[in-house]
């Protein structure tokens, strides 16, 4: 643990939004040189909370301290100044411009006027030295590098402006696990150079594993702070849900029936190859793999999002060729993307005409759409998922992470598919939200529907899956069993090494 110093204080802080009281007197302390965990349930006020640090607000009451001095934060540019930077979970890159020129956004360097080319490179170089990307050329556009290069590209961009308080908001979302272990050493590091982190996360394991100390916040209120070393990830989902949860992941016996979906010899060049499964009625079958390993992309062409080159898709023992995911729907395939947000969901529409949208040919009569004939699938959906608040004309924009990811799950529900494909159904979302969902799909199995599960999360891979296909570089490698399948065989496997069936 440090001995720096405080580097930021909270104290009694508190914003109030019309008709909610979003923080609640929270007062936090982070220490110099320490990596601060901060956790809780969507809506818990983490975010607003971040905001009030990173100056989106200039309303809230209390008072924030930087480094023992009293601080006004009433503007971004403010908290900068100060020397808060903060990494949001959406990345900010702007896609066709340089690496350089985005790690340098606001304060290109000029000479009589004219950007400094020389300049310019030499302090992006010093900056991608911060995070291990020396071997990255500056140049290249922001577009074409990684997501978990994008990730750390962030990371230099913000330490450019020499901080004192990194504020790092889901960093790991969308990074596989061997790239999540590079940004953790990338964290200790600065770290020991005593720069303040603070890690919002809802990975309980990356939270243990990377932090000194962690707050929980419930309902606007800080509940406690605790030592990471003398806590484990139990005690923090009990103060996070305010209730015991034994079992993150729900428990259920296996009995499937008869096959329902077979792929022969799929393949989309460049993308996958040769890739051949099957999945019964009534089973989940997991999609392991590394970032990269072709499972989205294979999930994609079986619904017809994306076109297949070769290949022969079979469901409940016809063959069917999805040339949209129009005609997937109507055949019984469907598909939860990964991007809620940017795919999934239309976020300036209402609650209850997100989730009935899949359904408007159904409930059209005469050409003309229905509303009314879809009221109770939705009321039985928002019911069954404890979609909060439970009001269908609400806007999804205003509702939290894991409420939005329960509204894209109910809109695929409702199509009554016969086999589900969801990818990564619970990324970004909280410890209750979880819960849900992963009930969800027991149930949905246990109904007698297919559910083809692609998840970064092990612990969830292994906790639902009967069965786990591995995928490496765009090719089906084997198959792991639920009675051998844990965390590290899956990696292993997913790394083309340890014991499996192979394919």
């Amino acid at each position: 643990m440090s001995e720096l110093g405080t580097a930021l204080e909270l104290r009694a802080v508190s914003k109030q939004y019309p008709g909610t009281l979003a923080v609640d007197e929270v007062s936090l302390l982070v220490r110099a040189g320490e990596v601060h965990a901060l956790i809780g349930e969507n809506g818990a006020g983490k975010s607003t909370l971040m905001k009030i640090i990173a100056g989106s607000f200039d309303d809230y009451t209390g008072e924030v301290l930087l480094n023992d001095k009293p601080v006004t934060l009433h503007s971004p540019s403010m908290a900068k100044a100060a020397g808060i930077a903060m990494i949001h979970q959406e990345l900010t890159l702007a896609g066709p411009i340089s690496v350089a020129e985005n790690i340098l956004a606001g304060r290109l360097p000029s000479r009589r006027g004219l950007l400094s080319r020389t300049a310019l490179l030499r302090e992006a170089r010093r900056c991608l030295a911060m995070v291990g990307l020396e071997h990255l050329d500056p140049l290249v556009p922001a577009e074409d590098i990684s997501p978990h290069e994008a990730q750390l590209v962030e990371i230099a961009k913000a330490l450019g402006r020499t901080p004192c308080i990194l504020v790092m908001d889901e960093p790991t979302s969308s990074l596989s696990r061997e790239e999540v272990d590079r940004l953790f050493q990338i964290i200790r590091k600065l770290r020991r150079r005593g720069l303040a982190i603070v890690y919002i996360s809802h990975h309980l394991p990356e939270v243990l594993a990377v932090s000194d100390r962690v707050t929980v916040m419930r309902d606007g209120r800080r509940i406690a702070t605790k030592d990471t070393r003398d806590t484990a990830a139990a005690e923090l989902v009990e103060m996070m849900v305010g209730r015991s949860v034994s079992d993150l992941y729900a428990e259920r016996t296996a009995a499937p029936g008869a096959r329902k979906l077979s792929v022969e010899h799929l393949t989309r060049r460049g993308f996958f190859h040769d890739v051949s499964l099957a999945v019964r009625a009534g089973e989940v079958l997991g999609l392991g793999g590394l970032s990269g390993a072709g499972r989205s992309e294979l999930a994609r062409s079986l619904c017809g999002i994306d076109p297949v080159d070769a290949g022969r898709i079979v469901l409940n023992g016809r063959a069917v060729r999805p040339r949209s995911y129009r005609s997937a729907l109507r055949a019984g395939l469907a598909y939860l993307t990964e991007d809620r947000k940017a795919q999934g969901l239309a976020l300036r529409l209402r609650m209850g005409e997100n989730i009935l949208s899949a359904l408007i040919p159904r409930h059209c009569r005469w050409g003309v759409y229905s509303p009314g004939r879809g009221r109770g699938t939705l009321r039985r959906l928002v019911g069954a998922l404890d979609i909060t608040p439970p009001q269908p004309g609400r806007l999804v924009s205003t509702l939290s992470g894991g409420n939005q990811q329960k509204v894209l799950l109910a809109k695929w529900l409702a199509t009554d598919p016969q086999v589900l494909i969801l990818d990564e159904p619970t990324r970004g979302v909280d410890v209750g939200a979880k819960v849900v969902i992963h009930r969800a799909i027991a149930e949905l199995a246990d109904a007698g529907k297919s559910v083809i599960l692609i998840s970064s999360d092990l612990p969830e891979l292994v906790g639902l899956s009967d069965r786990i296909a591995i995928m490496r570089q765009g090719r089906l490698i084997g198959e792991i069993d639920k009675a051998d399948a844990t965390e590290g065989s899956v990696l292993l496997a997913a790394n083309g090494e340890g014991e499996f069936v192979r394919a």
